[in-house]
């Protein structure tokens, strides 16, 4: 630890020399100066720890050049003692208003010099470190203070989800259950049997499995709606809109004090589904480190939250639904197999829209009804050009686009008249020129490997810019359907969110 520096400020020599000869020997750095000016050009250089300095000076005396000392910050914290041969109340009182902390009258003892000095600079060091411990103290305030209003925010944000999914009344039933399942193809006459076949399985866990925008959580909801545990608490959760630290939390609850922010016992979402369904919305995304502990609960079905010290028994059924390929996922570490055989112990698959022609009529029509009915209109009736386009195009985003599609065309009619086809906003298929040329060239040879040569050959040479273009190509071919795009390019969407930026939109539920 360097010594510390005490500046001497003094007009005398002399006195300079004695103060420095009694202050030497105790280990100090000793600095000097003659005058005021000189006194405040070292201090700001060399920033000493204590200054004595001699009150009666010519020109800038003591009092002055405390008091500008004080004003600047960079010298301002360091405490001054007054060396004055004035005994008056008045000076006395006059010296600590300008910023002295103690004085010393001539003639001086050497003993009482050491004192002071010393008292002051300990005093000078514990008042520094009380501020930066205070700084850090205020700063871990304010992120704690942050931590808990979020937890906060949080907990208000189950609380409404409490009583908002908690359970389900009579109307909403009836809109969810098989009746809710619109159209005539064999897939959904496959998934009505599937799901008359779970009626008197009420316990058995079932996975969902289909692209984006085919109805997985409708499909959910049809489950437990026409099951015994339909006047139970349907309680969906998106595995990836969790938190990462707030997860064990919102699943399994917390009691009160388990954590900054944890002012009273909750009740996590396997409780609050208790005699009824938790449905687990992306499960393929959910993190690696949830999965173990998930598999726990569904192994025994008892959950201990958060700073409990006993577990405790739930009833639940689980509803898990992904559109990744979970086999490719437990090849490559990121889903657990066991997990995988729990929650499958039924399979559910729903179709893309493009599989089931025959019931984009049926869906096109039940949709101008129910938007109909919102905005308080009658329901307007699908001209054949109308019908032949919707059966031209192939709905990359399954019953979602449908459902967006005839809610802008029931608005472009303006609400009136028979929906034609220029009231449906329907993407043209842009096909690239490398797919033309493929596909001409496909009589003489493997068309899909003259294809990936004709696209590649236009790529640049940067990863990253080829990588940019690549996708790009297949949101075209895709018509801007994230999860098929990257369903093509056979990566994660989450790579395409974190290249264009974009946010990964919900999975609601729509009607098959």
């Amino acid at each position: 630890m360097p010594p510390d520096k005490i500046l001497l400020v003094d007009d005398v020599p002399e006195n300079l020399s004695v103060l420095a000869a009694a202050l030497e020997p105790e280990g100090y750095e000793i600095l000097a100066a003659s005058s005021g000016p000189a006194a405040l050009k070292v201090a700001a250089r060399a920033r000493p720890g204590l200054v004595l300095l001699d009150v009666l000076m010519p020109g800038m005396d003591g009092l002055e050049t405390c008091r500008r000392l004080k004003e600047d910050e960079t010298t301002r914290d360091i405490p001054v003692i007054f060396i004055t041969g004035r005994t008056e109340l008045a000076s006395i009182v006059s010296g600590f208003r300008a910023g002295g902390v103690d004085y010393v009258v001539k003639p001086f003892q050497a003993e009482e010099v050491l004192n002071r000095v010393a008292t002051h600079l300990r005093l000078n060091r514990l008042t520094r470190e009380l501020t930066e411990k205070n700084r850090v103290l205020g700063q871990r305030t304010a992120e704690l203070t942050a931590e808990m209003d979020r937890r906060r925010q949080a907990e208000t944000a189950l609380e409404d989800a409490d009583g908002r999914l908690a359970a389900m009344s009579g109307l909403e039933a009836e809109r969810w259950n098989l009746a809710g399942l619109v159209g005539g193809s064999r897939h959904i006459r496959k998934i009505v049997d599937d799901i008359r076949r779970l009626h008197q399985f009420a316990s058995t866990s079932v996975l969902i499995t289909g692209e984006s925008g085919t109805g997985k959580e409708l499909v959910a909801r049809a489950i437990h709606f026409d099951s015994p545990r339909a006047e139970g608490p349907f309680i969906p959760v998106n595995c990836v809109a969790i938190p990462a630290d707030l997860a064990e939390s919102m699943l399994f609850g917390h009691v009160k004090g388990a954590f900054t922010g944890a002012t009273a016992d909750r009740k996590g979402c396997f409780e609050l589904a208790h005699g009824g369904t938790l449905f687990l919305d992306e499960i393929g995304d959910m993190p690696v480190s949830l999965q173990v502990k998930l598999l726990r609960v569904l192994e025994d079905g008892n959950v201990t939250p958060v700073g409990a010290s006993r577990p405790r028994k739930t009833d639940v059924r689980i509803i898990a639904a992904t559109n990744a390929d979970l086999d490719a996922r437990i090849a490559a570490g990121t889903f657990r197999q066991d997990l995988y055989f729990r929650l499958a112990r039924y399979l559910v698959a729903t179709p893309p829209l493009r599989d089931r022609p025959e019931d984009v009529p049926l869906l096109a029509a039940h949709f101008l009804r129910v938007f109909a009915q919102e905005m308080g209109l009658k329901a307007p009736p699908l001209t054949q050009p109308a019908l032949a386009a919707l059966a031209r195009h192939d709905f990359p985003g399954n019953v979602r686009e449908l459902k967006n599609v005839m809610e802008r065309a029931l608005i472009e009619s303006g609400g009136g008249g028979a929906i034609r086809p220029e009231h449906l906003c329907l993407p043209q298929r842009h096909v690239p020129v490398a797919a033309s040329v493929a596909s001409v060239s496909s009589a003489a040879g493997d068309a899909a490997k003259m294809q990936r040569a004709s696209a590649m050959s236009g790529l640049p040479f940067n990863l990253a810019e080829a990588e940019e273009i690549l996708i790009q190509r297949a949101l075209q071919e895709t018509r801007g359907n994230i999860a098929e795009a990257a369903r093509l390019l056979g990566i994660h969407r989450t790579r395409i969110y974190r290249t264009l930026a974009k946010e990964d939109p919900a999975d609601e539920p729509a009607a098959l």
